[in-house]
């Protein structure tokens, strides 16, 4: 028998009137507020994200996942390192990131030099900020844009896997293979509400040395962002103007234009 009756007590959690704005972003909008604080599953849901964050940061590349489903496709790859040699140097020493280890350049160089085969297209997986992103998305991208270049009748290097890199690692790994067109996929800094964000950087006539106002950048390529097929479509557009103009970076216009598709799933959010 109870002693006391029970009472229910009105919730005290304020709405906001932009609620229905949720349902189209990741965004940390609408978050409604109990008294002058966040209710407790928003910032439960804050303090998620945030470890997801840190998780995507310092979670190691599965290498092996990467080349043994590239292989399944009949796409060659290679394994290489930067002289990052673990996370805390790459976070803490960027330049560093953007070298290949000696080892690394000196199998490329003797793989490679005396090659009589040309190539046109040169990509390269860095692990970058978010590793995460990398398994998540490289794979598909990279199908999606093999199918692209052979289409053109481009020849495509074999891939390179590079861990410990920053985007201008790509560079040295390009000069060395004598591609002209670089695609540098690698994994952006994580957002609170984007741990899977993967970034596509194109150059023309890559060198050690080259500046970033010779790139071109694709950005946000993930389920709840850019979608693969449009991000493809993208980038041979770069591709093709940049082969034609002999050029990239801030002097090359993206000109895409995105289609209408008529939307046949359901949206797919990251929460």
């Amino acid at each position: 028998m109870k002693l006391t009756p029970d009472i229910q007590y009105p919730s005290s959690t304020h709405q906001d009137q932009w609620e229905k704005l949720k349902q189209f972003t990741d965004a940390r909008i609408a978050l409604g507020r109990t008294g002058c604080s966040l209710p407790t599953k928003v910032l439960l849901d804050f303090q998620l994200a945030h470890a997801q964050a840190q998780d995507a940061v310092y979670q190691k590349l599965d290498t092996h996942y990467l080349s043994e489903h590239l292989s399944k496709q009949f796409i060659e790859s290679i394994h290489v390192e930067s002289n990052a040699k673990d996370k805390q140097t790459y976070l803490k020493r960027p330049d560093l990131g953007r070298q290949l280890s000696k080892d690394s350049k000196e199998r490329l160089v003797n793989k490679f030099s005396n090659k009589a085969e040309k190539y046109d297209v040169c990509i390269v997986v860095g692990d970058g900020l978010s590793a995460r992103a990398i398994e998540s998305n490289a794979i598909s991208f990279i199908l999606s844009l093999a199918k692209q270049i052979q289409q053109e009748d481009w020849a495509l290097a074999p891939v390179i896997i590079a861990t410990g890199s920053r985007v201008a690692l790509g560079d040295d790994v390009a000069e060395i293979l004598k591609a002209p067109m670089l695609v540098m996929l690698i994994g952006e800094r994580p957002g609170l509400s984007s741990p899977d964000s993967m970034g596509v950087y194109y150059t023309w006539d890559a060198h050690t040395g080259s500046t970033d106002a010779q790139r071109n950048c694709i950005s946000n390529v993930r389920t709840a962002g850019l979608s693969i097929p449009i991000a493809t479509q993208r980038l041979i557009k770069l591709m093709k103007n940049s082969k034609q103009l002999g050029f990239s970076g801030v002097d090359l216009k993206d000109e895409h234009q995105v289609p209408s598709i008529q939307q046949t799933d359901s949206s797919q959010l990251l929460f």
